[in-house]
């Protein structure tokens, strides 16, 4: 329908897609978001799904981040940079309008202002059967935002925590907390997914049911709603689980779903208003990610599609293991290896690490590592940090702004068990990560650079002293505090890689990559880092794409040399 590659050649432009927002119910008409060079902000515009073509003078908005949301076939939602002042101070849009079709954009009717200091605002139409509901999202820190929802010719903030994700589901409110809750008589735990009467909600009711609720290490990773059901997407010590929730008689029955141990799991609904089928992506260290269409009811399922295998994954076997942190917490990680490695510490091994926003980091299939790397007989090993959202809110919260020290503590912790199992040593251990992980890299090289014998950091933060005022940086600050307020940067002053990094101490070589086109940590980051540590005499490697935003490029072909270089490297050091 729509060839990116041809139209990249035609106008003389890097595209990337960056997805699409269609009209309900048909579906003909859409907004396409096309990014130059893989960056953030995106320019949006119409296109025809049948006659397979941009419209004609068609909504249009040039290059911005924001968001958009069509509330009919002539009128849309808008959040971009509408000019001075209509931005926050993170760089996304703050000003929400409201767009007819055939007027000017400077016509556009503004019906939500975010406050400067906010992350930014973003609208959203969520269309169920016989329902409509209009949505702004006010994003105030990370994790934290309000919603606000149309009555008429109102918009009426939905008095839900701030720190909760909310969805709709035929007529109910459906809330994932990520702290305690007493709407009324009864609390609901951090964690736990929960239901009631939108309307009813609106208008002052507070009676909740629970549609699950979290254990030590079971947490809810994300849900999707079908015409009757909702389908949880849990992780239950860091391998996928699916259930399917179901009212019956007021209350929430749940059903578990068969699928293979040590997997990830995906899931998003068929048709919501039509039926209760739904896709599911089954990925694994070991299998090719697939694709089933799954029946909410039952366990049978159709498997539609595979990926190819891309390497041999004859002889690897994967282990799950937990090693002890500096506090005593027990910190798991996977370890994908030969059945007959030695435990010898002579593995080359390259441990993985992201610990940050919740995000959790669970088994999945890839081409690049199992390729580039397991086949040639190193060792994979991912690691299940606290910050991320392995196992729910709590393991998040404890590690961000002064328990960030935490997350370098769980690394480490990661790193020295793989070495006291013999499945390697620090003459063959490297680390990996980026962005987030890229800090995670830089402060782990810093604390205990006797550890490794090499690192790659891709898209890095690394000086935490002015992180807050590039790009998007400030809208991170609730994740990792505000380095102009002394008592923050009392504890991000130990452990920001720039400030950290000394003349004289021997430290793993060190590969660090970003993009020009990275308009979300700035590539400064990166090249500060490098320039020091040449300056100091340190042996450094950098790369940086002049294409790629927040990624490793924009085409197969500069992704593919990315990893070539990553792996090439780690050949080199580790082997």
């Amino acid at each position: 329908m729509l060839d990116i590659t041809r139209l990249s050649a035609e106008e003389k432009q890097p595209w990337v897609y960056k997805g699409v927002t269609c009209l309900y119910p048909e579906y003909r008409r859409c907004l396409v978001s096309l990014s130059r060079g893989g960056a953030d902000a995106v320019e949006v515009r119409e296109f025809d799904n049948v006659a397979k073509a941009f419209v004609k003078d068609g909504f249009f908005l040039p290059e911005s981040k924001g968001g958009v949301a069509w509330r009919d076939a002539d009128t849309i939602y808008v959040s971009r940079d509408f000019g001075p002042g209509t931005l926050t101070k993170s760089g996304y849009a703050r000003v929400v309008k409201e767009w007819k079709r055939g007027t000017a954009l400077a016509e556009a009717k503004t019906l939500f202002e975010a406050k400067e200091d906010d992350i930014g605002a973003w609208p959203t139409v969520v269309n169920e059967p016989g329902r409509k509901y209009e949505i702004i999202s006010r994003v105030i820190s990370t994790r934290f935002q309000e919603e606000h929802i149309r009555r008429g010719d109102r918009w009426v903030m939905l008095e839900t925590p701030r720190d909760a994700a909310v969805a709709t589901f035929n007529g109910m409110l459906v809330a994932r907390l990520r702290s305690d809750w007493k709407p009324a008589e009864r609390t609901f735990k951090a964690g736990s997914l929960v239901s009631t009467d939108l309307d009813k909600f609106i208008a002052g009711g507070r009676d909740f049911e629970v549609v699950f609720e979290p254990s030590e290490r079971v947490s809810l990773q994300a849900f999707t709603v079908t015409r009757n059901y909702l389908l949880l997407d849990i992780l239950d010590n860091v391998k996928g689980r699916v259930e399917e929730a179901r009212l019956d008689g007021g209350k929430w029955k749940l059903r578990p779903v068969a699928v293979p141990p040590m997997a990830s799991i995906g899931l998003s609904a068929y048709d919501r208003e039509v039926n209760d089928d739904y896709w599911i992506t089954i990925t694994s260290f070991l299998e090719p990610s697939s694709l089933s269409l799954g029946h909410a009811g039952r366990d049978e399922r159709e498997k539609l599609k595979s990926l190819p295998a891309f390497f041999d994954a004859q002889g690897l076997k994967v282990e799950q293991y937990e090693a002890t942190s500096k506090d005593g917490t027990r910190i798991p990680y996977f370890a994908v290896m030969r059945e007959n490695a030695k435990l010898d510490g002579k593995n080359p091994t390259i441990v993985y690490g992201y610990g940050g926003f919740e995000i959790s980091q669970s088994p999945s299939y890839s081409a690049n590592v199992g390729a580039a790397w397991l086949e040639k007989g190193g060792v994979w090993v991912l690691a299940n940090l606290r910050g991320g959202g392995e196992f729910g809110p709590a393991w998040h919260l404890t590690a961000r702004r002064e328990g960030r020290h935490k997350t370098h503590d769980d690394f480490i912790a990661v790193a020295e068990d793989v070495v006291k199992r013999g499945i390697s040593s620090p003459r063959h251990l490297g680390i990996y990560g980026g962005s987030q992980g890229g800090l995670l890299v830089g402060a782990t090289l810093i604390q205990r650079p006797e550890l490794f014998r090499a690192a790659v950091a891709t898209v890095p933060l690394f000086d935490m002293k002015r992180y807050h005022k590039l790009l998007a940086g400030a809208s991170w600050m609730g994740e990792y505090g505000n380095p102009d307020d002394p008592k923050d940067w009392e504890f991000i002053s130990k452990y920001s890689p720039y400030q950290n990094v000394v003349k004289g101490r021997k430290y793993p070589k060190l590969f660090i990559a970003t993009t020009t086109r990275d308009d979300r940590v700035h590539p400064g980051h990166a090249r500060k880092m490098v320039a020091k540590m040449k300056e100091q005499g340190h042996d450094v490697l950098y790369f940086e794409n002049i294409e790629g935003g927040h990624g490793s490029g924009t085409t197969p072909a500069q992704q593919a040399q990315f990893n070539a270089l990553v792996y090439s490297f780690f050949r080199k050091e580790l082997f």
